[in-house]
């Protein structure tokens, strides 16, 4: 059985620490008012522009098509060169600033949040399908996947808490929750029957239940087949698993309309939910390898050879080259019909997140598919763990490139709240895992497929 080092222990602590405090540090520094903003913007003018006067310059999809309706009208009045709605316009933008700016330690935090969820509900889709497809290969690694997915009850707690803490008003992040912004935008009002708060939470609540409700009933019925004399626990895992994968198809995608997507509300992709699965899914799968060598390097997984991290790596390999090809399909589509209201999504992105939007396609692509092309390379650990670690670096990327151009727009810097942000969320979700994989053997006993798995070779 495995036992947490007090080192590791103390470390995802000190994450925990260090990752709080900053998070403190990024709200109290955060403005509070509008003139802090004015002043700000004015020092940074004076000193030749810089980030400030590229945040004036920016016109975000948030700008475009959400907040600043109004604003817009005004700026297009100004032509005339009336000079009092000059300084109107100037007030407004100052006032949009001043929301992207108090954002952003929310969007942090959002999006730190959500990327660490993701890994275990990725996980437990991916343990789900090794039941539904009677796999053999893989056995000795479900301990592992079960330790990973203990960290889903407390990610979706926190991502729910964080939902409604947005419903309550306390941050700006979703527009269209905005009653005033709401009652000036002729199109968020036509969804206004599917994007309304208590629906909202309502959808949110139903996704967390099942989703820990299957999670739990597949880990009790893993552990009793241990005591079981007979396959009855495995069959019934079989049944639930199946039942499972179509509950998530249709969760997950709902999910990522809710969550991602309804930050830009006048955006929608028909790819979406597919796009955020494969992120979530090879996340889950890369923080499997990674979990597993560890514990091999430590001394336990005997049964854990080279052909079951080779496979893991396969997975690795296949399901970047699916990202990618659902990434270009969205981005093709979308960027060749060139209709205003799709490709306004994209040019923001390149042209206010140049380098994550493309940093991210490196890390999550090229590198992959360099490092983990070559069959014998996925059988050397320290080419997993380096094209891993890319993998889920290129992946927090992507999720923070969905969520803040949308919520702080041309305001955006990686600073202390994201920095504290992943070191919190990282420090929890390690201590949170490699404690539920104390809890039981690390290799169950009575799977029908265990002395397969055993002996896999090839």
């Amino acid at each position: 059985m495995y036992t947490l080092s007090s080192k590791l222990k103390l470390t995802a602590i000190i994450f925990m620490i260090v990752g709080a405090i900053g998070l403190i540090y990024g709200f109290i520094a955060a403005p509070s008012t509008l003139e802090e903003v004015e002043e700000m913007m004015a020092a940074e003018a004076h000193h030749g522009g810089g980030h400030g006067e590229e945040a004036s310059h920016e016109t975000t999809t948030h700008d475009i098509e959400t907040t600043h309706n109004a604003s817009e009208q005004t700026h297009n009045e100004t032509a005339t060169g009336d000079n009092h709605e000059a300084d109107s316009h100037e007030v407004s933008h100052a006032e949009h600033v001043f929301h992207q700016l108090q954002n952003k330690p929310w969007a942090a935090v959002y999006v730190a949040a959500f990327f660490f969820f993701m890994i275990p509900l990725g996980v437990l889709a991916f343990y789900a399908i090794q039941f539904a497809a009677q796999a053999g290969w893989s056995p000795v690694l479900f301990r592992v996947m079960e330790g990973i997915t203990a960290y889903l009850l407390p990610g979706s707690l926190i991502m729910f808490a964080l939902l409604l803490l947005s419903g309550f008003h306390l941050n700006h992040l979703f527009v269209w929750m905005d009653p005033e912004v709401v009652a000036h935008d002729e199109l968020i009002q036509g969804k206004t029957g599917f994007l309304n708060v208590p629906f909202f939470l309502i959808r949110a609540a139903i996704y967390i239940i099942g989703w820990n409700v299957f999670r739990n009933l597949l880990r009790k019925y893993s552990l009793k087949q241990d005591e079981s004399d007979n396959n009855s626990y495995y069959k019934k895992s079989f049944r639930l698993a199946a039942g499972f994968l179509v509950f998530f198809i249709v969760t997950e995608s709902m999910m990522s309309w809710d969550w991602i997507m309804s930050f830009d509300p006048h955006w929608f992709s028909t790819l979406f939910g597919w796009y955020v699965f494969a992120s979530m899914f090879v996340s889950g799968i890369t923080v499997i390898a990674l979990v597993t060598i560890y514990l091999k390097s430590r001394g336990y997984l005997e049964y854990v050879n080279n052909s079951h991290i080779h496979d893991l790596a396969k997975f690795m390999f296949g399901i970047s080259v699916f990202w990618t090809y659902l990434w270009f399909s969205q981005f093709m589509l979308i960027w060749y019909s060139n209709i205003p209201e799709e490709v306004t999504y994209f040019i923001t992105r390149i042209d206010d997140y140049n380098l994550p939007f493309f940093g991210m396609l490196v890390l999550n692509f090229i590198f992959p598919i360099l490092v983990l092309m070559n069959s014998d390379y996925k059988r050397v650990n320290w080419f997993v763990v380096m094209a891993g670690v890319a993998i889920l670096v290129g992946h927090y990327i992507d999720i923070f490139n969905m969520v803040m151009p949308a919520t702080v727009g041309g305001s955006w810097f990686i600073g202390i709240p994201e920095i504290s942000a992943v070191l919190f969320f990282g420090g929890l979700f390690v201590l949170v895992v490699f404690t539920a994989l104390t809890k039981v053997p690390l290799v169950p006993k009575r799977n029908p497929y265990l002395k397969e798995s055993k002996h896999f070779h090839y």
